[in-house]
């Protein structure tokens, strides 16, 4: 499995021969990626703001994951023409990949004249493996935590029962967790790497990643924080690399 940070909440994962698009946003400052040289087969939403549907339009043929009320939106919006709506605990199965769409603590309201909710938001943790309670020590497992703010739920069942090897999480601050929240968020889910997330992308959420490592540090917790640069990846297959 391998994972690409496109700068804010925006990622691309490669697993087996398909390649999902986690959040399209790419009018950030971390990355130089033309949106129109990707093509996901499947694109998640963690909700509906635009920070993270922006770019929906460009990939319309690709098969959409998110709650009902935001693929309603995006469908009648956009024009996507392919979608799955689920909730928050369901499990979408693909040929090589299983979501499973967790609990995000953040609001989702649509950008519409009457102020329509997208639903609960959600985070997604994508595994190559059917998650099942018999912990399996070969599956590589990437949890995205969407906006959200420090949850148990993290603590109490993604950590011992989804088991993510890594994930991603916001540091920004102000609409999300902050470094420190974050850094509880990794000791819970007792995840081997830690990616931030969601900061930088606007003056309310300028961040210095090493407050960060060092909030990390600070919990106990022995979670690698991987820094990435816009448009770098990394391989969860074997050693990191990035």
């Amino acid at each position: 499995m391998e994972i690409t940070w496109y700068g804010h909440s925006t990622f691309g994962v490669e697993i087996g021969d398909e390649t999902l698009l986690i959040d399209p946003f790419f009018d950030n400052p971390k990355t130089e990626t033309d949106p129109e040289e990707l093509d996901p087969d499947y694109v998640l939403l963690t909700h509906g703001h635009a920070d993270h549907i922006a770019d929906v339009d460009r990939f319309r043929g690709a098969h959409f994951v998110a709650t009902p009320e935001v693929i309603s939106y995006v469908t009648d919006e956009y024009g996507v023409e392919d979608g799955t709506g689920m909730n928050l605990g369901g499990t979408f199965e693909t040929e090589e990949a299983y979501l499973t769409m967790v609990r995000a603590d953040h609001t989702n309201g649509l950008d519409t004249d009457y102020g329509a909710s997208g639903g609960m938001p959600a985070g997604y943790v994508i595994s190559d493996t059917k998650p099942t309670q018999v912990s399996d020590e070969e599956s590589q497992t990437f949890y995205h935590a969407g906006d959200t703010a420090l949850q148990t739920e993290m603590r109490d069942v993604i950590a011992p029962y989804l088991e993510p090897d890594v994930a991603a999480v916001p540091i920004g601050d102000h609409y999300t967790m902050g470094p420190w929240q974050a850094a509880v968020a990794v000791d819970w889910l007792d995840v081997d790497y830690a990616v931030p997330i969601h900061y930088d992308t606007f003056p309310p959420i300028e961040q210095d990643t090493d407050d960060f490592v060092r909030e990390v540090e600070a919990t106990g917790s022995t979670a690698e924080v991987v820094v990435l640069d816009g448009d770098e990846s990394f391989d969860l297959g074997g050693e990191l690399d990035y």
